[in-house]
């Protein structure tokens, strides 16, 4: 029973993050989810400092608060002049310097388990289960990681325009009055939100493959964005099937071999996608120069 919950986990963690996950692709903001998990310790931190309790709740509620104020400081340096990639380093490794910090100062004799909130084992998630009413209703990484996967799935479903036309051409879609920031600031909230939830199954660490990997992977592969949605949770979804295999045949990281996974499966993509692989580019090119 515990294969069938690690890989159901592993799955609404890798659609989660495929939801949100392709349209940071196309923004060209692959790495905020790198960002994010960083960033995340100064929360855990003065969380634990506020309500003097290890319990993961607090922790979390703390981590997605750093979240969010992660992606504002982005977005405020962006809009002052910092280039993309230069405000996301800027602000994550400020913020988990502040964390060290904090840790050092405050927190040295204490244990918060950081290495479980940054780094996670999918292993363990199913013994960590969720009880109502003295009833088991399994694991708590489901429920978390399930509600996560609804939420942007219904976000994304309403708003499914905005969201694709703010990715594409910002400028057109201000000038049709779409609020562009206020949509920006809801799907980084949603990359924070996922981020946070998948901590304590596969690691924040681990989340910023399952954002991108599956997401460029179905880039390279179609040029609807419905269809690389699509396409991208169902890489996710075999990644994870495949990964836990791969662990179990190998005695590895669950999480790891997934991810290691979605990495070859990426690789193959590169090579051989019909439009955009590598050596498919080459033959239709050695093609057109026999036809001259």
């Amino acid at each position: 029973m515990n294969d069938f919950w690690i890989i159901l986990i592993g799955a609404l963690v890798a659609c989660s993050c495929s939801l949100v996950g392709c349209f940071l692709v196309l923004r060209k903001m692959s790495m905020i989810g790198d960002a994010i998990s960083h960033s995340v310790l100064p929360g855990i931190v003065i969380a634990f400092l506020v309500s003097g309790s290890r319990d993961s709740l607090f922790m979390m509620m703390g981590a997605a608060a750093l979240g969010l104020l992660t992606v504002f400081l982005i977005q405020m340096f962006h809009q002052s002049g910092v280039q993309s990639d230069a405000s996301i380093g800027v602000v994550f490794t400020a913020l988990f310097a502040v964390g060290v910090v904090l840790v050092s100062l405050f927190a040295r004799q204490v244990d918060l388990d950081l290495d479980c909130v940054l780094y996670g084992e999918i292993a363990y998630a199913p013994w960590n289960t969720l009880t109502v009413g003295g009833m088991d209703i399994g694991p708590k990484a489901v429920w978390g990681v399930g509600a996560t996967f609804l939420l942007n799935l219904i976000i994304i479903t309403v708003f499914y325009k905005q969201f694709k036309i703010c990715s594409f051409d910002p400028a057109m879609a201000a000038a049709v009055g779409i609020p562009v920031m206020l949509f920006h600031y809801l799907l980084m909230s949603l990359v924070s939100f996922t981020t946070v939830a998948s901590f304590e199954s596969v690691g924040a660490i681990l989340v910023v493959g399952m954002l991108i990997v599956p997401a460029a992977t179905a880039y390279l592969l179609t040029e609807k964005l419905s269809v690389m949605i699509a396409i991208s949770m169902v890489i996710g979804i075999i990644s994870s099937v495949l990964g836990y295999y791969m662990a179990y045949i190998y005695d590895a990281s669950i999480a790891g071999c997934m991810i290691t996974v979605a990495g070859i499966l990426f690789l193959v993509t590169l090579f051989f996608s019909p439009t955009h692989g590598v050596i498919m580019k080459k033959w239709k090119r050695k093609k057109m120069m026999a036809q001259l």
